[in-house]
């Protein structure tokens, strides 16, 4: 059945049934071995490229490194270095949705004016090593390409920042135990500064960070 519809395909495409001159080197590669590399980066895109090799070599399939990136490439997934983004849980993701449907019908001049801001304590979860990530375009932040980080544990720093769509205000290196006389310093000496440096006038809408 394959072959009669390649034949098919061919004369749909080509009007010819010849064989075509093939276009560079044909690949080493079974068609068996590319369908289990690609399944293989998909279930975990996480994997490396040495991994791929022992399980090519075990399948009896070509192990270089070049022959399997190439396999990889023509079905539209690149090594590329994984986004660290925080961890969240399912009620964290439930809270947000909820708070964006509740403004999805503010103005674009609103959402101008919104000077946001949040304080946060983070260290990386598990390895501080770049890693990389088989991947397709536009998939960088989907959450199976990106390393999770959370906001404690030991070595990490306490930060507060803010930011509007015109970019990014000051940040602010948080000593000791946040309490709210050290809050309310931090905003009275960074918060107008930070709306007038992103030329938000003084008339801006403040949005504290909100937690779910």
């Amino acid at each position: 059945m394959s072959t009669v519809a390649s034949i098919i395909y061919k004369w749909k495409k080509f009007r010819n049934t010849r064989t075509l001159p093939r276009a560079g080197r044909p690949s080493k590669l079974s068609d068996r071995g590319k369908r289990a590399l690609v399944r293989e980066v998909t279930k975990n895109p996480m994997v490396t490229l040495s991994e791929l090799q022992r399980t090519s070599v075990e399948r009896g399939e070509p192990s270089r490194r070049t022959t399997i990136s190439a396999a990889i490439h023509q079905s539209g997934l690149y090594g590329r270095v994984a986004r660290r983004k925080p961890l969240l849980s399912q009620r964290h993701m439930a809270a947000r949705l909820e708070f964006a449907k509740m403004h999805l019908k503010d103005s674009q001049t609103m959402r101008n004016k919104i000077l946001w801001s949040d304080e946060t304590k983070i260290e990386l979860f598990g390895v501080n090593a770049r890693r990389h990530v088989w991947r397709k375009p536009g998939t960088a932040h989907h959450q199976a390409n990106t390393i999770p980080t959370v906001k404690h544990g030991g070595g990490s720093i306490m930060l507060w920042g803010c930011f509007s769509v015109a970019g990014t205000g000051r940040l602010v290196r948080i000593e000791g135990k946040m309490n709210a006389a050290m809050y309310r310093d931090i905003l009275d000496e960074n918060l107008l500064q930070s709306a007038l440096d992103l030329r938000l006038g003084r008339r801006f809408i403040f949005q504290q960070e909100q937690r779910p």
